[in-house]
């Protein structure tokens, strides 16, 4: 597990971002991108929700993510937090819905600082960032 300060993050990816408003892929993207962060939507399905580049995987992102947010099945979890200790990404978020044992043993395996139960849009209100 991690011991995060979301004022040391600049670049985040949303794995699992949707178009779909009613989606919480739709509302941690859009929560992070307001509250001034270099966001990226993970999703091989589309280019760009709302004004927002989205990619089909972590590999083809142009900067690599200070963080890794899943808002997608844990068994893609699985597979996401494996993609990220290829691309060097250091730090995963699994929304909840997404988490796993599998991942999170894989994340401690390999070094990657991971957070589970716990939303983000909550923890960044809560750290009180946002509007950069």
């Amino acid at each position: 597990m991690m011991d995060l300060d979301l004022r040391q993050i600049e670049v985040v990816a949303v794995v699992g971002a949707s178009r779909d408003r009613g989606k919480f892929g739709y509302k941690v993207l859009m929560d992070l991108k307001h509250g001034g962060y270099e966001a990226y939507g993970v999703n091989p399905a589309c280019d760009e929700i709302e004004g927002v580049p989205c990619y089909p995987d972590l590999a083809s992102l142009p900067r690599r993510p200070d963080l890794v947010i899943t808002v997608v099945p844990p068994e893609v979890t699985e597979k996401v937090v494996r993609e990220a200790e290829q691309a060097g990404i250091e730090r995963i978020w699994m929304q909840p819905g997404s988490e796993c044992d599998e991942a999170a043993a894989y994340c401690e395996k390999s070094g990657i600082e991971y957070m589970r139960d716990a939303c983000i849009m909550v923890f960044r209100r809560e750290q009180g960032v946002g509007g950069r």
